[in-house]
This record gives C-alpha cells, structure tokens and sequence, in this order.
C-alpha cells in the first residue's frame, strides 16, 4: 500500500493536502479502517464497507459508521490488505461467485487500501470482478484510478443544484457531476447512477438530473431510491409509491431506462395488527418459525432473517400478504 498519498491526501475533491498518517482533513479520517464485511446476496459479492466519509448527508442511513470516529461505535479496524484479500477470495470461492464490492462510507478516501487488497486478491482469483459504490466527489486523478481498477461502479448524485446539494451533503455539486460524466465516457465500468428521493427538499430537482445524465447519454440506467427517515431528518417523511412512480415517469421523457424503489410505507404492508402483523413482517424477511420462538428454532444460529437486505423482503402489497408461511 503506498503511505505517500496519504501523507499529502488529495484522494477526494475537498483536496486538503493534510498527512493523514498525523491529522485529519474534512473526512476526519486517519489510515483505513474496516466496519465489517459480509457476503452480500443482492449483489452477488463478497461486499467490504469502509468507515468513514467526505460528506455529511442529513439523511444517512448508515451515519454511524460513515461520521466516523465522531459516533463513538466500535468497528472492526484495520486489517492488512493481504489479509483482507485472503478472507474475501476465501469467502468468494465458498459462494462460487467472482465479485469484490467496496462500500462505505465513502471508499475514495481508502482509495490506496483498497487498491492494495485489490491487487492481493487478484493473484488469487485473477478472474476477480471489482465493484465501487461512491458519492462520486472523487479528485480528477483519483476517479481515473477508480475506472481502470473496476469493473462496475455505482455513482450518486443527491441534487442537481449547488445549493441543495450543499444543504444535503455538506458539499459542492461541481466535482460530483464532472465525474459522473467522465463515468457515463466509460460507460463499459458504469452499473448506475442513483439519487436519494428525498420529498422536498430534492425532489423537484431529479428530472434536471435526467436531463443532465441524458445529454451525454440517454442509455445510461438511473435508479431513484425512496430516502427513510434517519439521522439528522429522522422526522422527515419518505417519498410514497405514487410519488416515486411520478418522478421515474419524467424523468423516462430523457432517459431509456429509468427505475425505482423504496417506497416509504404510509400504511402497514399487510392486513393485520398486533402480534399477527409483527410475524409477517418477520416471515417476510426470512423467519421460519410462525410462533417467532428463538429458542425453539433449529435455524437460531444462522437466522435468514437477521441480515435480510430490507430491499429482498416482499411485504410491498399494502394490505395483501399471503400470511402461510409455517416451520420448517
């Protein structure tokens, strides 16, 4: 892992040139450090989530890792690249699958780490796929090593206007849709361009963010994920199916393939209350037991439903659920 980009950090766009092996600059991170790894069924890939973030998204759902140190959890640490890499090819060729995922966070930060762990695995698996999620506020030069390094990168834009791209994210849009264009350049390394649906305060701004992603090429898929009331707007509602649906269908007048999820539920998801409501949602996302008894349970130490992507479960019929799922 080579120390010197560190030592003169100019990995992101804030370019505060601090050595981090020392201080910090506006991420507030030292040297990487690991918040957990997992096998992620969605994706199909052995995912690696980094702490800490350039950004301060109000809405961040997994604030207390990427506002790290300052949210006083403990994570996993550091763990050397070799190492890493050796887990993830392990892990990888148990589940016959061929993908590396690194999250965050933001990984740009870790960009050097995560280089290193990328070049050990690949002499263990040279077939190795490498994916990147980002909020895409990358260093021209850093984004250019981001491209040759991966094979599928998911870029996020959360508004199109400076200013509300400031009040969400605690940063300027420029360097985020300068590089979301250079990705669209290269489109065989882009999976998606995403935006956080998040009901007014961006909302109104989405369809210029189509016509944007569409000026350069209307192909380009663009995924709007309904936002979930957490961290500093957790008392602010979600977008509703109808409100996702609308916003997908302008922003189809630019682009070709336009999708949406997420919708935040005004109503419960099935036609029950009580106890009887609470095991279908758990049905729902995995449990096999219809009287919800952990302690009965032949499956307690590897419970499907415990790391369920919430996104898999399928309670999206508001009011319908076939409620017949039993023991097995």
């Amino acid at each position: 892992m080579s120390m010197q980009d560190f030592r003169e950090c100019r990995l992101c766009a804030w370019d505060c040139g601090v050595n981090r092996t020392e201080e910090v600059g506006v991420c507030k991170v030292n040297l990487p450090e690991v918040a957990y790894t997992c096998l992620a069924e969605s994706l199909e890939s052995f995912s690696i989530t980094l702490l800490g973030c350039n950004f301060r998204c109000l809405y961040c759902n997994a604030y207390r890792l990427s506002q790290y140190p300052d949210t006083n959890w403990f994570y996993r640490g550091y763990v050397d690249p070799e190492a890493l890499a050796r887990e993830a090819i392990e892990k990888l060729q148990g589940a016959g699958i061929e993908k590396l995922g690194f999250t965050g966070g933001e990984p740009t930060i870790h960009l050097p780490y995560i280089e290193a762990v990328v070049e050990a695995a690949k002499k263990l698996m040279p077939a190795l796929q490498v994916s990147f999620t980002t909020n895409g506020f990358a260093s021209e030069a850093s984004m250019t090593r981001i491209v040759d390094l991966c094979s599928s990168i998911t870029l996020e834009i959360n508004a199109y206007h400076d200013d509300t791209h400031l009040a969400l994210s605690g940063a300027p849009v420029e360097p985020v849709l300068r590089n979301a264009a250079y990705l669209i350049k290269h489109r065989d390394k882009l999976r998606a361009l995403k935006t956080v649906v998040v009901p007014q305060i961006n909302d109104a701004e989405i369809e210029e963010i189509a016509q944007f992603i569409a000026s350069i090429d209307p192909s380009v898929p663009y995924h709007l994920i309904g936002f979930r009331p957490s961290f500093m707007l957790y008392y602010h509602p979600g977008p509703s199916a109808s409100e996702l649906k609308a916003i997908a269908k302008r922003c189809e007048h630019h682009l070709e393939t336009v999708t949406w999820g997420g919708a935040y539920p005004r109503e419960p998801a099935f036609a029950a209350s009580g106890a009887e409501l609470a095991r279908r949602y758990a049905r729902s996302a995995g449990c096999i037991r219809s009287d919800r008894n952990c302690g009965s349970c032949s499956m307690n130490r590897e419970c499907p439903a415990v790391l369920r992507e919430p996104w898999l479960c399928t309670p999206h019929t508001h009011g319908r659920g076939t409620g017949n799922e039993g023991d097995t």
